[in-house]
């Protein structure tokens, strides 16, 4: 295990992180304790104050138990834009002694399926603009739906320009196994004993991979705790700190840092349902943001609005976040205008959020960071699992408390993630880089075949598999394409059967797959080929494609 990054440590921040032997939900339960009347939620401008959140998570945990049957170990899906109802339902769901599964709301009903079939789940949460993609799954194992309006929580006037999805009247929405929201919470029912513990399954993270399928994290009350805690202490957080919460709370990176710590130290959390650049500004100056968690993207476009200068953002202490390399160009922009660096990190939906980040103090730019409490990370060589040197270039393994059990009902892709070195079990992480002489961690490439789209990971199997669907489509290989904007964008390689040529163009395989698959992993370039690269083997040979952009 590498030292060197101790001496760029943080300023009075203990190497050990003691991890609470309880339950996520008794986070809430204290929090709602000792700060009753402080709002725990700003949701354009409506508040929801600590008490109120507590009393109605319990509200919906009875529901889930008494009306739904879930029981201990259930998974239920939870199906929603940032909203007081997402951490309402997965605070809820804790409580009931059962699983969070979080879903994208950008999948759509051919996605969806799939966390339904592979969880068991029988119930789910969702958005009355999203029922319409859940609806068709009753008849495949989903029972009940509970579904929510956003502006049921929308009760203080506000001159913010709501969006129309978020503004939009509760529907009367009909059907089997349908219960709108506020029907559920004036049932006024009670859950049952918290029973679930430490070593408790507690959320289920989907990540996909190079099988095509998504692949549920196991991750125990004790791993979502443990990052829970460690971003908020990393930065010195306190119990009156209002957080920016604009990063999508179904990911780990915003569900950690933008929700579960801010509600262990009981501090305030302004939530947006997406991210709008002038909104964030604005909310950050009324409401004295002083901690916010942007990704790359969303910083570029915020500095580059031709208001930023018209806006008082001088209360922002930290701006944290990952999913892409921060651009030099940008980072000094941002010094300029703040007076702060910008924080970058490194996780995975395998390690619940950070397994790295970069000391406040001492940060390198483009850079993911030094591992933080209690973490063991290493750079190997991918074939003989050898440690390498300082500036040696090979893939990244990490140990820690938050890493994930495995992954669910797949013991063999459990097994190909995992290496023993040095009697530890470390995770495979698929991302090649290297350490430098003071020990922070950089990333060179990837292992994995992934493309990065605005800090959404896209697995080119998983799009290809949708694609095929397509009644056109012989072969299609995707891979990463440059967009001005996104940085990397997915673009597909696509063999069309006889009989299809002239008769379908680019642009309606572009528009199918945006019917039919999440925005963010549908392809946004499409060129056809007569014929497919591919090996001796047979193997379609992506990276030719890739290096032909």
């Amino acid at each position: 295990m590498h030292e060197r990054h101790v001496d760029f440590w943080p300023r009075g921040l203990p190497r050990h992180l003691t991890i609470p032997q309880t339950n996520l939900f008794y986070n809430l339960d204290v929090s709602s304790t000792r700060y009753p009347g402080k709002p725990a939620v700003l949701f354009y401008d409506t508040p929801l104050s600590y008490a109120e959140l507590k009393d109605q998570v319990e509200r919906v945990a009875g529901y889930l138990e008494q009306e739904c049957g879930v029981k201990a170990g259930d998974r239920v899906l939870l199906y929603m834009q940032n909203s007081p109802q997402f951490i309402i339902a997965y605070y809820a769901i804790l409580r009931a002694n059962a699983v969070v599964v979080p879903v994208n709301p950008m999948n759509l009903t051919e996605e969806l399926r799939h966390y339904v079939s592979d969880t068991g789940a029988t119930t789910i949460f969702v958005p009355q603009d999203l029922y319409a993609q859940a609806a068709p799954l009753r008849e495949e194992g989903l029972r009940h739906l509970l579904v929510a309006a956003y502006s049921d929580y929308l009760t203080t006037p506000t001159d913010l320009a709501v969006p129309e999805f978020v503004a939009a009247p509760r529907r009367a929405i009909e059907g089997e196994g349908v219960v709108l929201w506020s029907a559920m919470l004036a049932r006024g029912c009670r859950p049952g004993p918290l029973s679930a513990g430490p070593d408790d399954l507690c959320a289920m993270p989907y990540t996909s991979g190079t099988t095509g399928l998504p692949k549920g994290c196991m991750h125990t009350h004790r791993s979502v705790m443990y990052n829970a805690l460690a971003g908020q202490q990393w930065f010195g957080t306190q119990q009156d700190s209002i957080a920016l919460s604009v990063l999508p709370l179904f990911h780990v990176t915003g569900m950690q840092g933008g929700m579960n710590g801010p509600i262990f130290l009981g501090s305030t959390i302004v939530l947006l349902a997406r991210w709008d650049r002038d909104m964030a500004a604005e909310c950050i100056r009324r409401h004295r943001v002083n901690a916010a968690q942007l990704i790359s993207t969303m910083v570029i476009d915020l500095l580059s609005s031709p208001r930023v200068m018209e806006y008082d953002l001088s209360t922002v202490k930290r701006l944290s976040g990952g999913g892409a390399a921060m651009p030099e160009a940008i980072a000094r922009k941002m010094h300029e205008l703040l007076g702060i660096d910008y924080i970058e990190g490194y996780g995975m939906s395998e390690t619940i959020a950070p397994t790295h980040i970069n000391p406040p103090d001492r940060p390198k730019k483009q850079c993911l960071g030094i591992p933080i409490q209690d973490v063991d990370a290493r750079v190997i060589d991918a074939d003989t699992f050898a440690t390498l040197a300082v500036g040696e270039v090979g893939e990244i393994v990490v140990h820690g408390p938050q890493v994930m059990l495995g992954y669910w009902n797949n013991e063999e892709a459990s097994r190909d993630a995992f290496i023993e070195i040095d009697g530890k079990r470390f995770l495979r992480t698929g991302d090649i880089g290297k350490v430098d002489e003071d020990g922070y961690f950089f990333m060179t490439d990837r292992l994995k075949r992934m493309i990065n789209a605005s800090g959404y990971k896209v697995w080119p199997a998983e799009v290809e598999a949708l694609m095929y669907r397509h009644p056109a489509i012989r072969e299609v290989c995707v891979v990463s394409g440059v967009d001005a904007r996104r940085g990397e964008t997915v673009k597909a390689v696509v063999v069309l059967k006889d009989g299809f040529h002239g008769r379908v163009s680019e642009q309606d395989i572009v528009d199918w797959s945006h019917a039919n698959m999440a925005a963010y992993k549908s392809p946004r370039i499409v060129e056809f080929r007569e014929a497919l690269p591919k090996s001796g083997t047979g193997k379609v040979q992506w990276r030719s494609l890739q290096d032909k952009r």
